[in-house]
């Protein structure tokens, strides 16, 4: 979960320093906390590719899974464990290259699964793989858990014949630790940087995905939401995030925060990707109730929605709290706006920003309760040496010089006060939080729109270790986060070499919509530029 730091604008400060400790507890740790070599990386031959230039090259036998699998774990070993230190993936698969020449036997014998045989996946470390890799969240808590089975978008992806190829950092916990955190720290991976430029932040709580794709590091990946941790690090980072309908992805074997908001999510560098891996990872499973209502909406192939003419003769809403700001950030999204209007786009200003401004405390309400309960069903089976929150809270606290050596654990501490699902004050709290959907449907309605428009987040902000995240104005995620509408992002430009995306959000199941507008813009525009790797602006 993205949460927005109100705080004062700080400098930026400790990005070098972001290591969790000595020894007694850092041999979960890689030893990537060193100083970062300044000398930016050389060009990558898999720069900015595809997943249909990927199966091109497979196909004609130019390379192989295998290569291409030992090409990204050279290139993480390179520019992430080593060289700048971009410090976005936690761990790597170690079965990677086995797995890849599998599916290479397969392609030779004629057999190819779909579009994603033989691609690298880099998998967000709170979601189950049963493999040799552990699901930590990042936390030291929870080091040496081996998942007994994959979560059920492990499954799909490995049917897919796709390749995991490691494990990102993340905000640990997912960002619901402390009230002035760190976005892209844990205490078992360190800091992740963000490969635009290195002293300012990836955004949370999906940051190793989000800069391990715009740093190419990976074909794709995934990441998890709960409220802006798909979205917010991929418009800082440069990519395309998609938040699904909850429910059209399966959040079995994902350590959780909120039953309600939860979802995994395709984290790529073009639309078109995002739709591939949207598609091959969707459907109903039985251990996840929400995912019932996706059974006859889901579709396997999502390609099919892309249409560089959708955004033709459509009426599309933009949020007007967003005019007034940042100057540099205003302007991009105003000229967005004008290339919508070209593209054939009638817009109308909406204030759905505004509409939803009081439901953000029942929201927390919610979120607290919710993650109370689904981490404690977590941990009850999950082979760690914790099994509760209370456990966490207290392993936390007996390691504090290495668990919590910048910030505290004060959100897991009020979770844990919490009462359970059965409880007034949750029941009320979701009733109002649910409320979102209804904004948005009715606005949408009234003004007979196919969807809205608005800047996903402002630029990123310089990562500050000593007084945690800070706003950087124009945050768009919480209205589809609390109704578990469809979300994306598409890179709209850059502000003083920052990255800045244009997100668009719908009603229920409406993937298909948001796809081909943000394709339509993508098509357009063509913002998406591979990072330089600075190390600062200054």
């Amino acid at each position: 979960m993205n949460r927005r730091k109100l705080l004062k604008r700080g400098s930026c400060l400790g990005w070098a320093a972001a290591g969790a400790g000595d020894a007694a507890l850092a041999s979960a740790q890689e030893p990537r906390h060193k100083s970062a070599s300044a000398t930016p990386p050389e060009r990558f031959v898999l720069q900015e590719i595809t997943i249909d230039e990927l199966q091109r090259k497979m196909q004609s036998g130019a390379w192989t899974s295998r290569q291409i699998t030992e090409m990204y774990l050279h290139r993480i070993e390179e520019i992430d464990a080593r060289g700048i230190r971009l410090n976005s993936v936690i761990e790597r698969n170690p079965d990677a290259p086995a797995i890849a020449a599998r599916m290479d036997e397969e392609r030779k014998s004629g057999k190819v699964r779909g579009p994603l045989h033989g691609i690298p996946v880099l998998i967000k470390d709170n979601i189950d793989t049963a493999d040799a890799m552990m699901t930590t969240t990042g936390a030291l808590a929870l080091v040496g858990n081996k998942a007994a089975q994959d979560a059920f978008i492990l499954k799909r992806l490995r049917e897919a014949g796709a390749v995991p190829l490691g494990k990102t950092n993340l905000s640990e916990w997912a960002n619901f630790r402390s009230t002035r955190s760190t976005s892209g720290w844990s205490s078992r991976g360190g800091q992740t940087r963000n490969p635009y430029v290195l002293d300012r932040n990836p955004c949370g709580s999906s940051s190793g995905s989000g800069a391990a794709v715009a740093a190419n590091l990976c074909a794709v990946a995934l990441g998890t939401e709960t409220d802006g941790s798909i979205i917010a690090p991929a418009s800082y980072c440069g990519i395309v995030g998609l938040k699904p309908t909850v429910g059209l992805w399966s959040r079995s074997g994902i350590i959780p925060i909120s039953k309600t908001q939860d979802t995994a999510g395709p984290m790529t560098r073009t639309v078109k990707d995002a739709a591939i891996l949207l598609g091959a990872l969707s459907g109903p499973d039985p251990a996840d109730p929400a995912t019932r209502e996706s059974a006859g909406r889901a579709s396997a192939d999502y390609t099919r929605f892309l249409d560089p003419q959708a955004l033709k003769g459509r009426r599309i809403g933009v949020e007007k709290s967003f005019f007034t700001g940042d100057e540099d950030v205003v302007e991009l999204y105003r000229q967005a706006i004008g290339t919508m209007q070209k593209l054939g786009a009638e817009v109308v200003e909406v204030e759905l920003l505004k509409a939803c401004k009081d439901l953000g405390e029942a929201e927390n309400t919610v979120l607290r309760y919710e993650f109370k309960d689904g981490v404690n069903a977590y941990l009850s089976h999950a082979r760690a040496s914790v099994s509760s929150l209370a456990d966490v809270i207290a392993f936390n606290v007996k390691n504090a010089k290495y668990a919590m050596p910048y910030f505290r654990q004060e959100i897991l501490e009020s979770c844990e006060q919490k009462g359970g699902l059965d409880s007034k004050e949750y029941r009320d709290a979701l009733q109002k939080s649910l409320g979102a959907r209804k904004i948005i449907d009715d606005m949408m309605k009234q003004n007979r729109l196919l969807a809205i428009a608005g800047t996903s987040i402002g630029p990123a902000h310089c990562t500050d270790l000593v007084n945690g995240d800070y706003d950087t104005g124009f945050y768009f995620c919480p209205p589809a986060a609390m109704a578990g509408y469809p979300h994306i992002t598409v890179p709209m430009g850059m502000v003083h070499g920052l990255p800045v995306g244009l997100s668009f959000i719908a009603g229920a199941w409406q993937e298909p919509v948001i796809l081909g507008l943000a394709y339509a813009f993508e098509q357009a525009t063509r913002q998406r530029e591979a990072p330089k790797f600075l190390p600062t602006l200054l």
